[in-house]
């Protein structure tokens, strides 16, 4: 099962962040937002199909998220967990602790922003358009 939200790089986006990454539907993004990866997201946990926020809710699920803009993609997994809740009507983060609040898509990442690739966050930073695939086995 996948999600696909569609989104845009801004000015702003660094990638610098050690534990999370994000993509938001926020129209803006200040220089303190080190984890963000996209804005102007179409879409966001809460509205996510009942049977995908199931399945993820399965401690055992593999959960991957690929960033795909300007020609440059990157994917990062992580997994599962009782506790998402896919209720944040904002951002969808991903996490490489255990950590969970209402905006937790993933726990347990391979690498937060800071490991995503660099052309791939360069071309974000350019404003490019782009499409966050989230699938879950």
């Amino acid at each position: 099962m996948e999600e696909v939200i569609h989104a845009r790089g801004h000015e702003n986006v660094t990638a610098e962040h050690a534990s999370t990454f994000e993509v938001t539907t926020d129209d803006y993004l200040t220089p303190a937002g080190d984890c963000i990866l996209a804005i102007e997201a179409d879409r966001a946990p809460a509205d996510f199909d009942p049977e995908f926020v199931a399945a993820c809710q399965d401690s055992n699920a593999t959960i991957t998220v690929t960033l795909e803009a300007d020609g440059h993609t990157a994917s990062v997994t992580g997994r599962g967990d009782p506790a998402l809740e896919f209720t944040n009507e904002r951002s969808a983060v991903g996490r490489t602790s255990d950590y969970v609040d209402d905006r937790t898509i993933v726990n347990s990442a391979e690498f937060a922003a800071e490991g995503f690739d660099r052309d791939l966050v360069a071309a974000l930073s350019d404003g490019a358009e782009a499409t966050v695939t989230i699938t879950v086995e």
